[in-house]
């Protein structure tokens, strides 16, 4: 069984950047696809980035394309969120998620198999 550790959260005022990393260890097979998520407080969790570990193709969801960019080191097991001119309503938890078998990689919460534990964004105006 595989674990996912995602971390780099913090607190930046508005405009500034965070880059979030996921370390996936304990898997057999690499996770076929790593996607990031949020949710914040009220809300639903909503999907934002994915990519396919193996060729690396990503999606970045509508609303974030042009901020957010999501990527992957294979030698360290580690998938990366990165967000840029973040705004307050960008607070939330952000949880990294592993699809260990193939098929769809799509920013769909019930295709994936793992989650982080959750690494908290605070963005201040």
């Amino acid at each position: 069984q595989g674990h996912l550790a995602d971390s780099g959260g913090g607190s930046v005022q508005a405009g500034g950047s965070l880059k979030l990393s996921c370390v996936a260890s304990g898997y057999t097979d690499r996770p076929y696809c790593m996607g990031w998520f949020r949710q914040a407080p009220g809300n639903e969790r909503e999907g934002l980035a994915v990519i396919y570990t193996g060729g690396g193709v990503t999606h970045i969801t509508d609303s974030e394309k042009g901020r957010f960019a999501i990527s992957q080191d294979r030698a360290k097991n580690t998938v990366y969120l990165e967000m840029n001119n973040l705004k307050s309503e960008d607070t939330a938890m952000y949880y990294c998620a592993a699809k260990r078998d193939p098929g769809v990689c799509h920013l769909q919460l019930d295709i994936f198999h793992d989650w982080g534990q959750g690494t908290q964004v605070t963005v201040s105006p």
